[in-house]
């Protein structure tokens, strides 16, 4: 695995850094009447509308949460590997999320991104995204927990295969071009496509993690014109600051597909700039092995010109799915995961870590005591994080990993990438 795990709101050079998603404390909620957070203790309360939370009786904070292993580590906080030890969902396997809110708070631009990871990941369901189970507050964390992918990252399998064969590829890029459509179907884009934020189940299917980067509101006709992402599958309308939609991520995704066949990304160079010069106008190279159809679609994703790209139009994701090199997919069964995935983990148990970094998986648990006091002005921008999946509150009538994503470089020696830290957002 990659070295270090990066918590979305961690950049470290300029910032559109994202923070991850952030909760708010969920206290007796039978209780909570009053809008907004009332301090009780050392939990706030917030009133859950029925649209968004149903008001269940359960209790939920740290103390619901036995550590287990440590899965990663960034500058906003970890994430851990945890057991549910109370309620609903006993022994139930998590990852948890814990972001420190001193560090998200000083920077507005790390405030929203927080904001709308958090409104991501609560609204968009779907079998190729991660799922959140609950958010919650203390005085000083925001934590969330999400479908623990015991899988590990994408990255990590390509990076010991070196390359896919076509049909392998294939079934990886059907999944997240489903993924991608439905997103772009609420009018989000991603932006951050790539190997390390693309994590696997249990069974080896695809889920798409880190939202932290993502563009909400972005519906036909509308652009925005944010510098962020990952350089190297960035598209050139973002690098040029031209405004770009929902075509970028149909660009990543061709680049996704070369480096997941060639084993680099398409445009890579000793510094960024370098790179950044390709990406606008260099030539696009590809290897003799590659079969007609894979060629022909890898040329279509990386068409500089957004309104040419395949996916690029009023069709999106369905014109991607016409492809000839998807022939083989029935869309229908793909969707329902009822087709084998090419590779099926080797887990021995439900608390398996073994496809996650050993730097981090043989340290400690500890999730350190965060005695940091906000002011009311800045608590004022985490009210309303709290949140309950509802298939948890139906379960209380009678998610899913996540893995922060690993922000180390792939590195093959036919493939140099640009030095990191990879991620730029400005």
């Amino acid at each position: 695995m990659a070295a270090v795990f990066d918590l979305d709101l961690e950049t470290e050079e300029g910032s559109e850094g994202e923070p991850e998603l952030s909760p708010s404390d969920v206290c007796p909620l039978a209780e909570s009447r009053a809008a907004g957070l009332e301090p009780v203790g050392h939990c706030e309360e917030v009133e859950l509308t029925e649209t968004s939370v149903n008001l269940g009786p359960e209790r939920i904070g740290p103390h619901c949460f036995e550590l287990l292993r440590v899965l990663g580590k960034g500058g906003y906080g970890k994430v851990f590997q945890v057991r549910k030890v109370q309620g609903t969902n006993l022994g139930k396997i998590y990852a948890m999320k814990v972001l420190r809110k001193a560090k998200i708070v000083r920077n507005a631009k790390d405030t929203a991104h927080m904001r709308a990871e958090r409104n991501i990941l609560e609204s968009v369901k779907h079998p190729f995204i991660v799922e959140l189970a609950y958010a919650f507050q203390t005085g000083g964390k925001l934590y969330l927990i999400l479908e623990c992918l015991s899988g590990g990252e994408l990255f990590t399998h390509l990076e010991r295969e070196g390359i896919f064969l076509e049909d392998t590829a294939c079934f990886y890029l059907a999944e997240i071009t489903l993924a991608l459509g439905h997103l772009h179907s609420q009018g989000i884009i991603y932006r951050d496509l790539k190997p390390e934020n693309i994590m696997l189940n249990s069974q080896g299917h695809i889920k798409l993690t880190d939202f932290g980067l993502c563009k909400e509101s972005i519906h036909e006709g509308a652009v925005t014109h944010t510098f962020c992402g990952t350089i190297e599958y960035m598209a050139p309308e973002i690098l040029v600051r031209s405004g770009h939609n929902r075509a970028v991520d149909w660009w990543s995704l061709g680049a996704l597909m070369y480096d997941m066949l060639t084993g680099s990304p398409p445009f890579t160079a000793e510094n960024r700039k370098k790179t950044m010069d390709k990406i606008i106008k260099g030539k696009l190279t590809l290897p003799p092995y590659l079969t007609p159809d894979a060629r022909d679609l890898v040329k279509k994703f990386l068409k500089r010109n957004p309104g040419q790209r395949i996916g690029g139009g009023p069709g999106d994701a369905a014109d991607v799915q016409r492809h000839p090199f998807f022939r083989h997919i029935n869309w229908d069964d793909l969707l329902a995961r009822r087709i084998d995935p090419p590779f099926r983990p080797s887990l021995q148990s439900e608390e398996d870590v073994s496809q996650f970094d050993s730097h981090f998986t043989r340290q400690t648990p500890v999730d350190s005591p965060d005695d940091t006091a906000l002011s009311e002005s800045a608590n004022q921008a985490f009210l309303g994080f709290t949140y309950v999946a509802p298939s948890v509150l139906d379960s209380i009538k009678e998610g899913f990993s996540f893995q922060p994503k690993l922000r180390s470089p792939r590195r093959l020696h036919s493939s140099p990438r640009t030095p990191p830290p990879e991620v730029l957002a400005l």
